[in-house]
């Protein structure tokens, strides 16, 4: 796995819980380093296991932990270059929403070797979707329904969202739009702002 994506859970479980929880994740997991470099591919089997070591020292429902990961992954002041990789699907939540089918291919032009889930994207109506995520490993979907959420925020869009499961080697998560302007877009400027 690529350690981009192990270095997100570490930054989750450091910036949301602390440094020694994270000491403690790592000795759960049986790893003899505690800093994950993000342009590293790891084992496969290295994630699964800090995941749920996560699980494990926080006491806390995979699926829970993978929804809040996916959420801090977006709405996090320190990771504001997925959220800018993210608004570049479109001026509105729904523009984002049929740029998805893309994301995995986008992500890869960033950073080529980075494999993410294939996602497809099936419209019921102008207010109803079906999102798709075909993963290896279980989670994905879970993971998209915080980042689903976290950017519905963004775009000021109230949604509802509803993980119904796998089916057919793939999770889906449905998405009902109940007001695409219930608050204020938090907006998005094409230039990276300078600190």
């Amino acid at each position: 796995m690529h350690g981009l994506i192990n270095r997100g859970i570490q930054r989750f479980v450091t910036d949301s819980y602390g440094a020694a929880k994270w000491r403690a994740v790592t000795r759960s997991a049986g790893l003899d380093f505690t800093d994950f470099e993000a342009m590293w591919i790891y084992d496969d089997a290295v994630t699964p296991a800090v995941l749920a070591a996560v699980c494990d020292v926080l006491d806390r429902p995979y699926e829970e932990l993978m929804e809040d990961i996916g959420t801090f992954l977006v709405s996090h002041a320190k990771v504001e270059a997925l959220r800018r990789l993210l608004r570049f699907g479109g001026v509105t939540f729904i523009d984002f929403l049929h740029s998805l089918d893309d994301l995995p291919d986008r992500a890869r032009l960033a950073v080529p070797d980075l494999e993410l889930p294939r996602l497809e994207l099936m419209e019921r109506s102008a207010e109803e979707y079906s999102l798709r995520c075909y993963g290896e490993h279980a989670g994905w979907g879970y993971l998209f329904m915080g980042v689903l959420r976290a950017m519905a925020d963004d775009y000021g869009v109230l949604a509802y969202l509803d993980h119904k499961g796998s089916e057919g080697g793939c999770e889906i998560v449905e998405i009902t739009l109940l007001e695409t302007q219930f608050a204020s877009d938090k907006g998005f400027d094409l230039g990276a702002r300078s600190a």
